[in-house]
Order: C-alpha cells, then structure tokens, then sequence
C-alpha cells in the first residue's frame, strides 16, 4: 500500500527527470541529514552509555561500602573504602558527613573539597540520590552519590561524569560538534565545541541534532552539527551525481522508482515487527502534584528490535498511520498492557491508564469492540482507562468519528485530547467531541521558568479547561519551578522527566506500589518523588 509520502516521492522523481540538478541536490541533502544525524545520535547515545557506566560504578562501590562495613569512620570502613578504589576504575573519592555538609571522614583522612554545581536529584527505582559538583583534583565535574546512612550521617561516593576529559567528548561525535551534558531540571554540567552556539541557532533546519537521556539517571546530552559543514564533506559525490545526473535523467529516474520502491519496505519490517510483539508498551508515570502519588500513566511505545537496538515512537509512529498499521499496533498494545497492568491495576483502583488512539481508529467502531473484547473481563475496569486522541490528524465529526466516541463513553472509558493548543484542537472542536480530560502540550510548560508569574496562554488554556468542566494533565513538567506553578494555578496532574521517564512496566509497577501502597516503603517513596510533592 502507497502512502502520501510515496506518492510525493514519485511526483518528485518526474519533476527531477526533468530539472536534475535541482533533484541530486535535494536527494543528496535529505540522505546526507539521515546519515549524519543517525551518526551523531549513535555518538550520544555512546557517550550516555559511558556515564551510566561510571554513574552504576559508584552506586556499586558505594552499596559495597556500605554493606562491607558494620559502622561509619573505623579502620575498617576506610579499608573497605580503599578496597573498592583499588577494583574500581573510576570511584575517586568516599566521603561521610550529615545534612549541613560537616564532615566526618573520608578515603584519605583529609578535608574534601567540592562545590556543589546542582540540587539532589532522585533516580526511579533506586534509594541514593545524585546531584553534580566540581571536585578539587578533577579536570571534569563529578556526580556526587549519596545515600543516607542514618538520620544524621549520609555517605556519599565521587565519580567522574565522563571517564575523559569535555573535549574527548568530541572523539564520539560527528567532526564540528558541539554538545552540552546538563540535568532533566536544566543544569549544565559540561560543554563541548562552542558552547554559544546552541543559544545562537535560530533554524534547526541549519543543524542536525541529537538528544539521549543517560537511562534512570537525571542526565541528558544535546549535540548539534552545522549541516553546512557536514554537507561540504560530501562535495566530490555531489559533483559525480550531478555530472550524470545532467547527462542521463532518464536513468536518474528509474532510480528514483526503484527508491521509492524500497522505501515500501520499512512498513513491512513494521508490520513483521507488530506481529512478532517488537512494539513494547512503555509507561509514564503522571503525577499528582498534591498527594505526590501516581495517578496513573500514559502509554507509550516502543520498537524493541531483536540485535537489542531500541528505536523511538517518532522514528515509526507517522509512517504507521499513514500505512494503516497504528490500529493493529494499537491493538498489540492494548493486549500487552492488559497483561503488564492487571495486578497492578486491583492493588490500586483509581489508577488511571491513557492509550493512545490515531485518525483510523475513529473511521468505524472497531476500536469500541476491541477494547470490550480485550478489556471486558480483565482486573483493568473501563472507568480505569482512558483514551487520548492524537492532533496529528484532525478526526473530524463524522458519524462514525461520534459512533466511536459515544462508544467508549458507554463503556465508562474516559477521552483525553493530546497535545492541546498544537494542532488542530479548538474550543468548538473539543465540546463537539465531549472531551474528559486536556493535556497541554510541553510548549506551553515550556514557557514557566524561576521568574515567572504568568503565562497568559499556558493560564488561558487552563481557564478554558475549567469553563468546560474538564480535568487537566500537563505534559513534559522538567523542572520543580514549573510543578509548582501548575499546582498554584489548579493543575494537579502532571508528566514529564521530573517525576520519570517512559518506564518498563517492571520498573514502573515497582516505582507505582512503592509511592501508592500505604505504610509499605514509604520512607522510600517519599524520597523518589519529593520533588513533585514540594
């Protein structure tokens, strides 16, 4: 099946046979930015792999620590301390001190001194929290992990970031680079190749970028390329193509069909993967800013491939649609998050999970009659499920884009539009469809920083969610400042990576009892989410 995409393609080659100049640029252009930015994503995604590995090392070393030695400051414990330096490539120092910073002892007998870059970050699933200092004696920052000992001690290991120096960075990325390491909550931690330059860059289309977050670790690298100068390096081929290009345009254009022939086969790699169970359902935790607890969690996917490559939701999820493959790669889904969120979903009865539905869903009530069939005798009651409608595509208001609507209200399901204020949302638009539930886009969240007082769109939107009766979730919340301004302004509901990451549903069912389950764990789960709750 030929999407719009393909069908653009085609128009294009026959243009192209015609003006193929024009065409061996445009060609060239488009394949040199997915190469280049597969390139410089590969070279980020290596370098968080590098800081998780020595961020894993120092919690390791220091749970060993911990664990080795019956009591802090002994002979005994600073040989255990030695011990793990001596195993441990990149554990640089142990430290004890309490709450005020007074401390007690350490590997090497002597005052420690460190300035403190970032606050205490929580990492989900985990007990120590980590922040970012500038350690005396090492040329790059450090991470700070600390896990308290007791009500008055805490016991903190010092790890580099990187195993190298800021400028090694650059031996992982693509020649010109430049990239910054900072927190989910907007603190830089080191930069690479000109560090004004991403303030400077006013067109992303001028730049290919790369972003990666560090796993569980509050830590995310941005990297970006001029294409211009990755461009010039492809001088030579755009000659030779242009050369033959000129003198065989005929041939230029059966090439052109053979692309777009080859371009069919992503979809049936898709589709082989859907049938093989690839496409994983990720969870994000959404938060209410109130209690701290989880409310419930948005679904999202994930294409999981079997050489272990792991590839994101925006790399496939716009060619599923127009292919057709959303709705039965929805339907996977739905029967995966059945399995992952049954038990969860009868040890906490108000836990609400959102799935999100495409434009094809709403062309005839097949969707209505999955979700009874997957759903209807499962521990996930209807009332617990919520669906969001997507804005890439506008629904419509047809009688089927109704029938559906109506249907999933029926079954006591709630209805979320997405991304509010991006796309093709209005007021109009949304009373016609008897929305439940608004989520406004991270553009409008994006707005609120430590000086903010207000925000006349992101308030607008949220007096119109209130003149319609509907609740309110705010998506891509990074930093505690913006947390606080939505609960001030009547938002209690919110995601992004200052509560957590998409989780695995391993990860999250642990992360949803420990902060949900009353009595059990709560000491810990005060720590993993003090943030949302401050």
């Amino acid at each position: 099946m030929k999407s719009w995409y393909s069908h653009i393609v085609v128009l294009l080659a026959a243009l192209i046979a015609f003006v193929p100049v024009l065409g061996v640029d445009y060609l060239l252009d488009n394949y040199v930015r997915v190469r280049e930015q597969a390139a410089l994503q590969s070279g980020v995604e290596h370098i968080t792999e590098k800081i998780q590995a020595t961020a894993n090392a120092g919690i390791e070393g220091l749970r060993q620590i911990v664990n080795d030695s019956p009591s802090l400051c002994t002979p005994t414990f600073v040989g255990n301390i030695l011990k793990q330096m001596e195993s441990n490539l990149y554990l640089r120092q142990v430290l004890v001190e309490n709450a005020d910073g007074a401390q007690f002892c350490d590997a090497f007998g002597r005052d420690v001194k460190y300035v403190r870059l970032s606050d205490d970050l929580g990492m989900p699933g985990r007990s120590e929290t980590i922040a970012v200092v500038r350690l005396a004696g090492l040329a790059v920052p450090a991470l700070k992990i600390t896990q308290n000992y007791s009500s008055t001690r805490r016991v903190s290991a010092f790890v580099p970031v990187l195993p190298y120096a800021p400028e090694g960075i650059a031996g992982d990325l693509v020649t010109g680079s430049m990239a910054q390491i900072s927190l989910t909550n907007g603190t830089l931690v080191s930069t690479a190749g000109d560090p004004t330059a991403f303030e400077r860059r006013t067109n992303d289309a001028d730049f290919i970028s790369a972003q990666a977050f560090a796993g569980e670790l509050p830590v995310r690298i941005d990297a970006a390329v001029p294409f211009a100068l990755v461009r010039a390096t492809y001088s030579d081929l755009d000659i030779s193509f242009t050369v033959i290009a000129a003198a065989m345009s005929g041939a230029f254009l059966l090439l052109m069909l053979q692309y777009v022939r080859r371009s069919q086969l992503p979809a049936f790699d898709l589709e082989r993967a859907i049938q093989a169970g690839e496409i994983k359902p990720y969870y994000q935790p959404i938060v209410n800013l109130s209690t701290g607890k989880i409310a419930g969690c948005e679904v999202l996917c994930r294409w999981e491939k079997r050489s272990g490559q792991i590839v994101p939701p925006g790399s496939f999820i716009d060619y599923a649609e127009v292919t057709g493959l959303a709705v039965p790669m929805t339907l996977s889904l739905m029967q995966q998050v059945r399995a992952d969120m049954s038990d969860l979903a009868r040890e906490i009865p108000d836990l609400k999970i959102s799935i999100n539905l495409f434009e094809g869903h709403f062309r005839d009530s097949t969707i209505v009659e999955d979700v009874q069939a997957i759903f209807g005798d499962s521990p996930i009651g209807f009332r617990q499920l919520c669906f969001e409608i997507t804005e890439r595509r506008p629904i419509g208001n047809s009688a089927a884009a109704n029938s559906v609507i109506a249907g999933l209200h029926a079954l006591g399901c709630k209805l979320a539009m997405d991304d509010v204020g991006t796309g093709h949302s209005n007021l109009a638009y949304m009373q016609t469809l008897g929305v439940d539930v608004i989520k406004i886009d991270r553009v409008f969240v994006d707005m609120v920083d430590a000086e903010t007082t207000t925000v006349p769109v992101l308030d607008g939107l949220i007096a119109m969610a209130r003149d319609l009766g509907t609740e309110v979730v705010a998506e891509g919340v990074e930093t505690q400042e913006q947390a606080i301004y939505l609960r001030n302004h009547g938002v209690l509901m919110a995601q992004g990576f200052l509560f957590a990451p998409a989780l695995r549903v391993a990860q999250f069912r642990e992360l949803a009892r420990g902060l949900n389950v009353p009595s059990k764990g709560k000491a810990q789960a005060d720590g993993k989410l003090r943030t949302a709750a401050a």
